[in-house]
């Protein structure tokens, strides 16, 4: 079989340690993580999958490897199974890699860790997995010659014919088939944090940011029940469709986020959540969503798969664009409006509108900005699933202070118009929104200049006192104007 590469013949006496590859050496899945890479980058070359995927798996998996390689040292290994790969070779045991993998992938895992005596892969004619990889191991070694590590259901026929199975980090359901499968089984327990990983990676946090929708619910002062219950169901139905997105640009977006300072911690990049289990959560976040959408209203509905067909399009290409990208940031966020006026079936302000532009194009702005300085302070090369470059640092700063400034005087504008005068008694108030709005942005371009913000404006306003007290003190305007 063509599959092994660079074997050491097995010292007599010696019992071998086998080592998975995905989901056991590493928290992830290179098929799934080279796939989503590929289809981020050309997702047009869709149809290229699938003609490779008709003439079978191995055929699929040495496609996409020719198409995408692999960063291996900055993949998510386990390092319980690295402990246990360096006690077997203390104790003066060979180690052997075999995987699913594709082997350019399996090889360059290998040469990384320089931990294993040879290594068995995929190639384009045979896929080596469950019963193939069984019969393999056993003919290189012998009926119960060897421990074999792994994690999932496909592993089950391998244990079986293994001395000894070693289980990392699987679901009790398979702990049972592999006990069932094997006497001999040591078991290295899951990560107990499962929800907490899961609730970063669906951002639960910037869940926050939907909070747009209440704004034409304040604006309009309609404070009735039914319209607070449709604004409330609105917001959820926005969170679910934005969670959903959050995980497939972190499917796409997986490599790059490994070799940068700060999102190299999410869930995916660092393998805190299975990557395929991390595939199922947006088709069923978007079907709830969708389906509580229409239910709200036919426009709500409307907005909210506009929202979807542009933050797909942003996740796959937009977002590469050079101040396309920031544009239609700030329209998502605009949009948001948009749809909360939708669900509670309000007209939304024209003034409204074009603060929300110009306000969100600012924070936008301020985003990339503190992308690019961490890029330049941690002396990394200029990303390359963003349009900026490192030199451009001044120049997004000088713009996202115009943007932010041009909101301040479209509400100052606002506030002179007619129009304010049939919301509020006391329009006059609101002239000490535009100070407070005026410091708000100022400190925010500070702090991101002074490496003080290592987030999103948004996110860290979350977590910031001063953003809270600015918040509450135009609220206390707001309705000092209307009384």
């Amino acid at each position: 079989m063509d599959t092994l590469v660079s074997v050491i013949p097995v010292e007599a006496g010696s019992v071998p340690l086998v080592v998975d590859l995905d989901g056991t050496l590493i928290r992830t899945d290179l098929l799934v993580e080279s796939g989503a890479a590929y289809l981020g980058t050309a997702p047009h070359m869709a149809g290229h999958l699938v003609r490779a995927l008709g003439r079978g798996k191995a055929a699929l998996k040495a496609h996409v490897a020719a198409k995408v390689a692999i960063d291996a040292a900055g993949l998510p290994y386990d390092p319980s199974v690295i402990e246990l790969i360096e006690a077997a070779r203390a104790e003066g045991r060979q180690v052997y890699l075999a995987s699913a993998s594709h082997e350019n992938y399996v090889k360059a895992v290998a040469d990384h860790l320089g931990l294993f005596d040879g290594w068995f892969a995929t190639n384009a004619e045979v896929n080596l997995s469950s019963e193939t990889k069984a019969n393999l191991l056993v003919q290189r070694f012998g009926e119960h010659g060897f421990d074999y590590v792994g994690n999932d259901r496909a592993d089950l026929p391998i244990w079986s014919r293994a001395r000894r199975a070693i289980v990392v980090r699987a679901s009790p359901k398979i702990v049972r088939a592999a006990r069932a499968a094997q006497p001999s089984v040591e078991v290295v327990e899951r990560d107990g944090r499962r929800l907490k990983h899961w609730a970063k990676l669906l951002r639960l946090h910037q869940w926050a940011k939907n909070g747009l929708l209440f704004v034409p619910l304040l604006a309009a002062q309609r404070f009735d029940v039914t319209s607070i219950l449709l604004a409330i169901a609105a917001f959820f139905a926005f969170s679910l469709t934005s969670s959903a997105i959050y995980v497939v640009n972190d499917l796409v977006d997986i490599d790059a986020d490994r070799r940068h300072p700060t999102k190299r911690k999410r869930p995916l990049a660092a393998g805190t959540v299975p990557i395929l289990e991390a595939i199922v959560a947006p088709p069923i976040l978007i079907a709830i969503a969708l389906v509580s959408g229409f239910a709200i209203s036919l426009w709500f509905g409307v907005a909210l798969c506009l929202y979807l067909v542009t933050t797909t399009a942003y996740t796959f290409s937009l977002k590469r664009k050079m101040a396309i990208d920031v544009v239609v940031l700030a329209g998502l966020y605009t949009l948001r409006v948009l749809a909360g006026a939708a669900a509670i079936s309000v007209p939304v302000s024209e003034w409204l509108l074009a603060f929300s532009m110009f306000i969100f194009t600012s924070l936008a702005l301020i985003k990339r900005y503190i992308e690019l300085a961490a890029r330049i302070d941690a002396d990394l090369p200029d990303a390359t699933n963003r349009g900026y470059r490192k030199t451009d640092l001044d120049i997004v700063a000088a713009l996202a202070a115009a943007a932010g400034f041009n909101a301040v005087t479209v509400f100052a504008l606002y506030v002179s118009s007619g129009t304010v005068h049939q919301l509020y008694s006391r329009p006059q108030v609101l002239w000490l929104v535009c100070p407070i709005l005026l410091y708000w942005l100022a400190r925010a371009l500070m702090l991101a200049h002074r490496r003080h913000m290592d987030d999103d404006p948004i996110a860290f306003a979350l977590g910031d006192r001063h953003s809270y007290v600015a918040l509450g003190l135009i609220g206390a305007i707001f309705v000092a104007a209307a009384l």
